[in-house]
């Protein structure tokens, strides 16, 4: 069988994938988009969109992404001990189920020129001179964009993450008269524990409950039991689970022709579990770097995720590892609640590429110990 060869393959169509086919056309590739299911697909997430990853893919060109569904202008956070702060994001938001979302980043990968195909990868074979994929197709650089269970990232030989840098959610949908501000519920019990709610301006809302992982299985029964906890009321439909590999375990991104993006990266904010700006930006830059051929993609790979994330990642790390207790999340709240500055630069870190400044580690720091409000 004759392999069809291509400059880039890409493997997994979600939103790292189709931005990094879209980023390696940009640049004057030949491109395949490989993914095991037809689009639209379903795919479990918190479907939140932030600003910073429409500005990724405006930049590349793609618009219209977010039609048709409205901005969120507001975030309420209500902190493990009950402290609360509401106030306007500094950027918007939008809620976009991944059926329309991912479906939208595809066909703009379509449109600028990559062949997309439907195919379940198995096999990968580096017999020098480019990667082969299941005997069918030929990649003078491979970029693994296949989510948390990734096959590319299992080819290489780099476990899963293991227990303390992993979570599990689950998310349905509910009827919902909330139109205007995403919901994030903290609680004490198997901390760092939260569920949320965030409306898609069409009388629905999705919903949600995720914890980390500390090695124990976590049921389905017992995810829905903490999510109408924290949520009372809420009677989701079209329930999914689905893991999240934390930033705070990351392998190596990229080995010889492979480069590794998004949650096959282990690209999920500890901080907050957001991933699609990750996703976006570090398929982005892959894509980019693969157009530059075999010799060039890795170290130019590399070089662009330290340039653009490394300092953010370290933060994050940060900021996770501080709030595993409870007591420093209030702290947050509180602080945030009392100063829109403090707020601005939490949301900047969780949901983008933000990091912490001496003003808003100092106010933080103030607000530890000020109270201790029963445990949600």
């Amino acid at each position: 069988m004759t392999l069809e060869r291509y400059d880039v393959v890409v493997v997994g169509a979600g939103p790292a994938g189709s931005a990094a086919a879209i980023a390696a056309r940009l640049s004057g590739a030949r491109v395949l988009l490989l993914d095991r299911a037809d689009f639209p697909r379903d795919k479990a997430c918190g479907d939140g969109i932030a600003a910073d990853a429409i500005d990724v893919l405006t930049r590349m060109g793609v618009h219209g992404i977010t039609e048709g569904y409205p901005a969120i202008e507001r975030l309420r956070l209500v902190g493990p001990g009950g402290a609360q702060v509401s106030r306007r994001l500094p950027r918007v938001a939008y809620t976009i189920p991944r059926r329309v979302f991912d479906a939208r980043l595809v066909e703009a990968a379509v449109a600028e020129g990559a062949d997309l195909k439907r195919h379940t990868v198995r096999r990968l074979f580096d017999p020098g001179g480019g990667v082969e994929i299941d005997g069918r197709f030929h990649a003078g650089v491979l970029i693994g964009a296949d989510g948390a269970g990734s096959v590319v990232r299992r080819a290489l030989g780099i476990a899963p993450n293991p227990p303390g840098h992993l979570a599990v959610a689950i998310r349905g949908y509910v009827p919902t008269s909330n139109t205007g501000e995403q919901i994030i519920v903290t609680t004490r019990r198997r901390w760092p524990a939260y569920a949320w709610e965030f409306p898609i301006g069409d009388g629905t809302a999705n919903v949600g409950y995720g914890e980390v992982l500390r090695g124990v299985p976590l049921s389905r029964a017992y995810l829905l039991e903490r999510l109408k906890t924290l949520l009372p009321g809420a009677e989701p439909q079209s329930l999914r689970g689905h893991h999240l590999p934390l930033s705070t375990r990351r392998p190596p991104p990229a080995q010889g022709r492979v480069l590794l993006a998004g949650d096959a990266l282990s690209l999920i904010n500890p901080f907050t579990g957001e991933g699609i700006f990750y996703a976006v930006l570090s398929g982005a830059l892959a894509g980019t770097a693969a157009a530059l051929g075999p010799e060039r993609a890795a170290p130019s790979y590399r070089a662009a995720l330290t340039r653009r994330l490394g300092r953010h990642l370290r933060h994050s790390g940060v900021a996770a590892l501080l709030s595993r207790q409870p007591r420093v999340v209030d702290a947050a709240v509180e602080a945030a609640a009392r100063d829109a500055t403090v707020f601005d630069r939490m949301v900047d870190l969780g949901l983008g590429d933000g990091v912490f400044d001496l003003r808003t580690i100092g106010r933080i720091i103030s607000r530890i110990g000020h109270r201790d409000p029963a445990a949600t």
